[in-house]
């Protein structure tokens, strides 16, 4: 028999789709003869229902695992279907774009239209190395926050205000939007 292992409106990680999400409905399913569902599913607002093993907790989420075994992000080449070597001579890496892969597996992450890299492939180049950098930009981050932190009001003024901008970044981060409201440029600093 199956049980529900989460509950209504808590804040979890939907593993397939990177995202995080609220469970909105416990959805279990029910056979003849049994005194308990057969199994339970989860819809988190993802257009179709989700099983528990493809969820997890907030506090289990690998979404803050910088740094504790978890794969790095990386800068894969990926070859340019539309343009050839020649018409792209222009880009730093002709006849490529960049791809961030943020999953073991080689796929997953973040990739550009080959028209807008085509528009500024240096200011893609350098978001993708960005991006690439993001975990552990993060980890430095939340290192200085606690070093400030355990400092015990002995910090430099400057270098406390630095944590404080990043404590709020970081909550940022953590912080699943809701569907009702997009984050503006004022919500974030």
């Amino acid at each position: 028999m199956a049980k529900a292992i989460f509950q209504r409106n808590q804040k979890v990680w939907v593993e397939s789709v990177g995202v995080w999400a609220s469970v909105e409905k416990i959805v279990p399913v029910w056979a003849r003869g049994f005194d308990e569902p057969v199994r339970v599913t989860y819809d988190v607002g993802l257009g179709r229902e989700f099983l528990a093993h493809e969820l997890k907790p907030e506090q289990d989420s690998g979404a803050d695992a910088v740094g504790d075994g978890a794969p790095a992000w990386r800068l894969l080449r990926a070859r340019n279907k539309w343009q050839t070597e020649e018409d792209s001579s222009h880009h730093p890496y002709p006849g490529t774009y960049p791809v961030v892969v943020t999953d073991a597996a080689d796929w997953g992450g973040w990739r550009v239209p080959g028209a807008e890299y085509d528009r500024d492939p240096h200011k893609i180049e350098f978001q993708a190395r960005l991006i690439t950098c993001a975990p552990r930009m993060l980890a430095l981050g939340r290192a200085l926050v606690k070093l400030v932190d355990e400092s015990a009001g002995d910090a430099p003024p400057e270098l406390q205000r630095i944590a404080e901008e990043f404590a709020k970044l970081d909550r940022h981060f953590r912080e699943a939007p809701s569907a009702t409201s997009t984050p503006t440029q004022a919500q974030v600093a």
